[in-house]
């Protein structure tokens, strides 16, 4: 794994946008997981490439801004920069600022249905009371899936599937079953706060769900990668998901109260659960919105 291991955790916003617009603070770098399968980092979120002389097949391509610089790091890779395959784990600029350069030299984009809805059309970003324009169309998927998929690339078995309303509501995973590497995007934090694009679907409960698909396709073994940061294990990913939902539990009672985020917050509803909170009140703001989306999914006595 090399310097991954101990690569420092970027720090999170508290919106979609304002991640997706976090200018990298590391130097670009690629680490080896294996003889075909590398992580690239420094470029936005974490980039996985898996390289073969005939090209590339890319897990999410970064930050915009970081394109020149994760070609750099391509290139040093077998296939030389030739890149015939894209996965996007979710819409966010920081996973798919360099689609456009892949789409423009003919690489197939995967992504979740509504992944590609969200780049192909204008949307609205509420935390900035704007909307936000959709990406050219050589930047959106090319092929779409609704549930799972699986495929084979360079002799690697590749499954994937929905996580769905976890951090986005077309979240996605990718695993290297003969790699044993699971790559998840931005559905768990590590260590992080956690980022809820509430106004697409993302949720507390969506995040549960996704953990718990995650964890069965896990062993102890699993090199999990997340969207930004170190690579995780699954004890880790299990660590997440319990405090996850306390979180769910906590806000479930309290949203039968009629609480506000900000009374939740007073309320200790993130208290105990053994993280240090960057931005406490823009978490649970989102949180908040999230679980009133679903109040009438929570209990017969929420109304």
């Amino acid at each position: 794994m090399g310097g991954l291991a101990g690569l420092a955790l970027a720090p999170f916003a508290t919106n979609a946008l304002a991640a997706s617009k976090r200018v990298p603070a590391e130097k670009p770098a690629t680490a080896k997981l294996t003889e075909k399968l590398s992580v690239i980092t420094g470029v936005g979120g974490n980039v996985v490439a898996l390289a073969a002389d005939d090209g590339a097949l890319l897990v999410d391509t970064g930050a915009p801004e970081s394109g020149r610089a994760l070609m750099s790091q391509l290139r040093k890779l077998p296939g030389k920069g030739k890149v015939h395959t894209v996965f996007n784990t979710h819409y966010h600029l920081d996973h798919t600022g360099s689609n456009e350069v892949f789409g423009k030299s003919g690489s197939r984009i995967v992504a979740h249905e509504k992944t590609k809805q969200w780049l192909a059309i204008d949307h609205w970003i509420p935390s900035e009371n704007r909307y936000e324009k959709a990406r050219p169309k050589q930047a959106v998927p090319t092929e779409t899936f609704y549930t799972t998929g699986k495929t084979s690339v360079a002799g690697e078995q590749i499954e994937y599937g929905y996580l769905m309303e976890a951090h986005t509501s077309g979240d996605a995973y990718v695993f290297f079953k003969d790699s044993n590497v699971l790559v998840v995007g931005d559905v768990v934090a590590n260590g992080a706060d956690p980022v809820l694009d509430w106004f697409t679907g993302g949720w507390v409960g969506g995040r549960i769900d996704a953990h718990d698909t995650l964890l069965k396709l896990c062993n102890d073994q699993t090199r999990i990668v997340p969207g930004s940061g170190a690579l995780m294990t699954k004890a880790q990913l299990q660590a997440e998901r319990e405090m996850t939902q306390k979180i769910y539990d906590r806000m479930t009672e309290l949203v039968r109260k009629g609480f506000t985020g900000q009374d939740m917050l007073d309320a200790g509803v993130l208290e105990g659960l053994g993280h240090t909170w960057t931005d406490a009140k823009g978490f649970m703001y989102a949180a908040n919105k999230g679980f009133w989306a679903h109040h009438n999914t929570l209990s017969h006595d929420v109304v």
